[in-house]
Protein backbone atom coordinates (compact mmCIF):
# COMPACT_ATOMS: atom_id res chain seq x y z
CA UNK A 1 0.00 0.00 0.00
CA UNK A 2 0.97 3.59 -0.74
CA UNK A 3 2.87 5.29 2.28
CA UNK A 4 0.73 7.45 2.96
CA UNK A 5 -2.29 5.15 3.85
CA UNK A 6 -1.58 2.82 7.15
CA UNK A 7 -3.63 0.79 9.63
CA UNK A 8 -5.65 0.83 11.56
CA UNK A 9 -7.93 3.66 9.13
CA UNK A 10 -10.88 5.16 9.30
CA UNK A 11 -11.99 5.81 5.86
CA UNK A 12 -14.40 8.41 5.00
CA UNK A 13 -17.22 7.95 2.64
CA UNK A 14 -18.63 11.52 1.37
CA UNK A 15 -21.58 9.77 -0.77
CA UNK A 16 -23.24 12.34 -2.46
CA UNK A 17 -24.38 14.04 0.74
CA UNK A 18 -24.82 18.03 0.81
CA UNK A 19 -22.62 18.40 3.59
CA UNK A 20 -19.70 16.68 1.61
CA UNK A 21 -19.64 18.57 -1.97
CA UNK A 22 -17.47 20.88 -3.03
CA UNK A 23 -16.68 23.56 -0.46
CA UNK A 24 -17.70 21.44 2.08
CA UNK A 25 -16.03 18.66 0.79
CA UNK A 26 -12.85 20.63 1.13
CA UNK A 27 -13.62 21.57 4.99
CA UNK A 28 -14.59 17.77 5.80
CA UNK A 29 -10.82 16.73 3.96
CA UNK A 30 -9.15 19.71 5.97
CA UNK A 31 -10.50 18.04 9.21
CA UNK A 32 -9.83 14.62 8.86
CA UNK A 33 -6.05 16.15 7.84
CA UNK A 34 -5.99 17.53 11.09
CA UNK A 35 -7.16 14.54 13.14
CA UNK A 36 -4.86 12.55 11.38
CA UNK A 37 -1.94 14.58 12.41
CA UNK A 38 -3.30 15.34 16.02
CA UNK A 39 -3.70 10.96 16.18
CA UNK A 40 -1.04 9.66 13.83
CA UNK A 41 -4.17 7.65 12.67
CA UNK A 42 -4.73 7.31 9.22
CA UNK A 43 -8.06 9.38 8.18
CA UNK A 44 -8.95 8.32 4.28
CA UNK A 45 -11.85 10.00 2.62
CA UNK A 46 -13.98 9.13 -0.36
CA UNK A 47 -15.31 12.32 -1.79
CA UNK A 48 -17.44 12.48 -5.34
CA UNK A 49 -15.10 12.27 -8.27
CA UNK A 50 -15.24 15.88 -9.14
CA UNK A 51 -13.50 17.08 -5.61
CA UNK A 52 -10.88 14.51 -6.01
CA UNK A 53 -8.47 16.24 -7.69
CA UNK A 54 -8.22 19.95 -5.00
CA UNK A 55 -8.81 17.46 -1.92
CA UNK A 56 -5.64 15.19 -3.33
CA UNK A 57 -3.56 18.27 -3.94
CA UNK A 58 -4.46 20.80 -1.25
CA UNK A 59 -4.56 18.22 1.83
CA UNK A 60 -2.37 15.35 3.29
CA UNK A 61 -4.56 12.33 2.93
CA UNK A 62 -4.82 9.69 0.96
CA UNK A 63 -8.00 9.75 -1.35
CA UNK A 64 -10.41 7.29 -2.34
CA UNK A 65 -12.49 7.23 -5.32
CA UNK A 66 -16.19 6.00 -4.41
CA UNK A 67 -16.22 3.73 -7.49
CA UNK A 68 -14.19 2.63 -10.37
CA UNK A 69 -15.71 0.48 -13.63
CA UNK A 70 -14.07 -2.51 -14.93
CA UNK A 71 -12.48 -1.17 -18.23
CA UNK A 72 -9.34 0.16 -19.86
CA UNK A 73 -8.88 2.67 -22.28
CA UNK A 74 -12.18 3.23 -24.76
CA UNK A 75 -15.31 4.39 -25.95
CA UNK A 76 -16.37 4.38 -22.30
CA UNK A 77 -18.92 6.89 -21.99
CA UNK A 78 -20.09 7.89 -18.28
CA UNK A 79 -17.88 5.43 -16.57
CA UNK A 80 -15.23 5.72 -14.57
CA UNK A 81 -11.83 4.74 -16.21
CA UNK A 82 -9.45 3.73 -13.09
CA UNK A 83 -6.39 5.57 -14.72
CA UNK A 84 -8.42 8.64 -14.76
CA UNK A 85 -8.64 8.13 -11.01
CA UNK A 86 -5.28 7.33 -10.56
CA UNK A 87 -4.22 11.09 -12.44
CA UNK A 88 -6.47 12.73 -10.08
CA UNK A 89 -4.86 11.71 -7.54
CA UNK A 90 -6.54 9.22 -5.75
CA UNK A 91 -4.49 5.93 -3.87
CA UNK A 92 -7.69 3.97 -4.11
CA UNK A 93 -11.19 3.29 -4.77
CA UNK A 94 -14.32 1.71 -3.13
CA UNK A 95 -15.49 -1.47 -4.79
CA UNK A 96 -19.31 -3.44 -4.71
CA UNK A 97 -20.76 -0.35 -2.19
CA UNK A 98 -24.54 -1.63 -1.49
CA UNK A 99 -25.53 1.76 -3.42
CA UNK A 100 -23.25 0.45 -6.09
CA UNK A 101 -23.43 -2.81 -6.82
CA UNK A 102 -21.66 -5.01 -9.11
CA UNK A 103 -21.13 -8.38 -10.25
CA UNK A 104 -18.95 -10.87 -9.20
CA UNK A 105 -17.38 -10.48 -12.76
CA UNK A 106 -17.38 -6.80 -12.48
CA UNK A 107 -15.72 -7.12 -9.01
CA UNK A 108 -13.29 -9.27 -9.91
CA UNK A 109 -11.98 -7.53 -13.18
CA UNK A 110 -11.89 -4.00 -11.51
CA UNK A 111 -9.93 -5.50 -8.14
CA UNK A 112 -7.60 -6.31 -11.29
CA UNK A 113 -7.60 -3.17 -12.69
CA UNK A 114 -6.79 -1.22 -9.48
CA UNK A 115 -4.06 -3.36 -8.91
CA UNK A 116 -2.29 -2.71 -12.49
CA UNK A 117 -2.53 0.91 -12.02
CA UNK A 118 -1.72 0.55 -8.55
CA UNK A 119 -4.90 1.56 -6.70
CA UNK A 120 -5.90 0.37 -3.63
CA UNK A 121 -9.02 -1.39 -3.78
CA UNK A 122 -11.60 -1.60 -0.98
CA UNK A 123 -14.15 -4.12 -1.69
CA UNK A 124 -18.37 -3.84 0.40
CA UNK A 125 -19.20 -7.04 1.60
CA UNK A 126 -22.92 -7.73 2.71
CA UNK A 127 -21.95 -11.07 4.46
CA UNK A 128 -19.55 -13.73 5.62
CA UNK A 129 -20.37 -15.83 2.30
CA UNK A 130 -19.91 -12.96 0.11
CA UNK A 131 -16.39 -12.22 1.67
CA UNK A 132 -15.23 -15.78 0.93
CA UNK A 133 -15.95 -15.10 -2.75
CA UNK A 134 -14.51 -11.43 -2.33
CA UNK A 135 -11.03 -12.67 -0.74
CA UNK A 136 -10.22 -14.96 -3.57
CA UNK A 137 -10.16 -12.00 -5.64
CA UNK A 138 -7.22 -10.67 -3.35
CA UNK A 139 -8.40 -6.71 -2.98
CA UNK A 140 -6.48 -5.01 -0.53
CA UNK A 141 -9.46 -4.78 2.08
CA UNK A 142 -12.49 -6.20 2.33
CA UNK A 143 -15.53 -3.97 4.39
CA UNK A 144 -18.35 -6.05 6.37
CA UNK A 145 -21.12 -3.59 6.01
CA UNK A 146 -24.71 -5.36 6.05
CA UNK A 147 -26.75 -3.34 4.32
CA UNK A 148 -29.82 -3.51 6.69
CA UNK A 149 -27.74 -1.70 9.16
CA UNK A 150 -26.26 1.15 6.98
CA UNK A 151 -27.20 4.60 8.20
CA UNK A 152 -29.34 3.45 11.15
CA UNK A 153 -27.04 4.28 13.92
CA UNK A 154 -27.04 0.67 15.35
CA UNK A 155 -23.20 -0.11 14.56
CA UNK A 156 -22.54 -3.79 12.98
CA UNK A 157 -19.83 -4.31 15.77
CA UNK A 158 -22.27 -3.96 18.82
CA UNK A 159 -25.71 -5.47 17.03
CA UNK A 160 -24.06 -8.40 15.15
CA UNK A 161 -20.13 -9.49 16.05
CA UNK A 162 -20.55 -12.82 15.30
CA UNK A 163 -20.71 -11.31 11.66
CA UNK A 164 -17.71 -9.96 12.06
CA UNK A 165 -15.40 -12.58 13.54
CA UNK A 166 -16.81 -15.05 11.28
CA UNK A 167 -15.95 -12.82 8.28
CA UNK A 168 -12.42 -12.06 9.91
CA UNK A 169 -11.90 -15.97 10.23
CA UNK A 170 -13.03 -16.64 6.99
CA UNK A 171 -11.05 -14.00 4.89
CA UNK A 172 -8.08 -14.68 6.68
CA UNK A 173 -8.16 -18.24 5.86
CA UNK A 174 -8.69 -17.55 2.03
CA UNK A 175 -6.53 -14.75 1.79
CA UNK A 176 -4.57 -13.47 5.18
CA UNK A 177 -3.18 -10.45 3.00
CA UNK A 178 -6.33 -9.00 3.33
CA UNK A 179 -7.38 -6.15 5.44
CA UNK A 180 -10.84 -6.24 6.74
CA UNK A 181 -12.35 -3.03 7.79
CA UNK A 182 -15.92 -2.51 9.78
CA UNK A 183 -18.72 -0.36 8.14
CA UNK A 184 -22.40 -0.02 8.75
CA UNK A 185 -23.85 2.10 11.57
CA UNK A 186 -20.89 3.44 12.83
CA UNK A 187 -21.49 6.41 15.35
CA UNK A 188 -19.21 6.27 18.35
CA UNK A 189 -16.00 5.55 20.04
CA UNK A 190 -17.63 2.86 21.56
CA UNK A 191 -18.66 1.33 18.36
CA UNK A 192 -15.35 1.70 16.87
CA UNK A 193 -13.89 0.28 20.22
CA UNK A 194 -15.77 -2.94 20.10
CA UNK A 195 -15.18 -3.32 16.34
CA UNK A 196 -11.52 -2.96 16.86
CA UNK A 197 -11.94 -5.65 19.79
CA UNK A 198 -13.05 -8.39 17.42
CA UNK A 199 -10.02 -7.76 15.12
CA UNK A 200 -11.14 -5.39 12.25
CA UNK A 201 -8.00 -3.58 11.13
CA UNK A 202 -10.19 0.10 10.24
CA UNK A 203 -13.87 1.49 9.70
CA UNK A 204 -15.63 2.56 6.38
CA UNK A 205 -18.12 5.02 8.01
CA UNK A 206 -20.05 7.98 6.53
CA UNK A 207 -23.43 9.69 7.96
CA UNK A 208 -22.01 9.04 11.43
CA UNK A 209 -19.08 11.80 10.51
CA UNK A 210 -20.24 13.47 7.55
CA UNK A 211 -24.05 14.48 8.79
CA UNK A 212 -22.74 14.74 12.48
CA UNK A 213 -22.84 18.52 14.50
CA UNK A 214 -19.01 18.07 14.77
CA UNK A 215 -17.16 16.02 12.44
CA UNK A 216 -14.20 16.99 13.82
CA UNK A 217 -15.10 16.09 17.36
CA UNK A 218 -16.29 12.06 16.01
CA UNK A 219 -13.14 11.47 13.90
CA UNK A 220 -11.37 12.62 16.75
CA UNK A 221 -13.04 10.63 19.33
CA UNK A 222 -12.98 7.40 16.50
CA UNK A 223 -9.08 7.88 16.39
CA UNK A 224 -9.01 8.28 19.77
CA UNK A 225 -10.40 4.74 20.19
CA UNK A 226 -8.15 3.22 17.81
CA UNK A 227 -5.51 4.21 20.20
CA UNK A 228 -6.51 2.66 23.07
CA UNK A 229 -6.44 -1.05 21.15
CA UNK A 230 -3.22 -0.08 19.75
CA UNK A 231 -1.91 1.01 23.13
Amino acid sequence: MPPDVKLPIILVNFKAYAEATGENAIKLAEMAEGVSSETGVCVGVAPQFVDIPIIARKFNVPVFAQHIDPISFGSYTGYVLPESIKQAGAVGSLLNHSERKLSLNDISVAIGRAREVDLISVVCSESVAASAVLAAFKPNMIAIEPPELIGTGMSVSKTKPEIITSAIKTIKRINPEVSVLCGAGITSGSDVLAAMKLGVEGILVSSGVVKAKDPYKVMLEFAEAMLKVKS
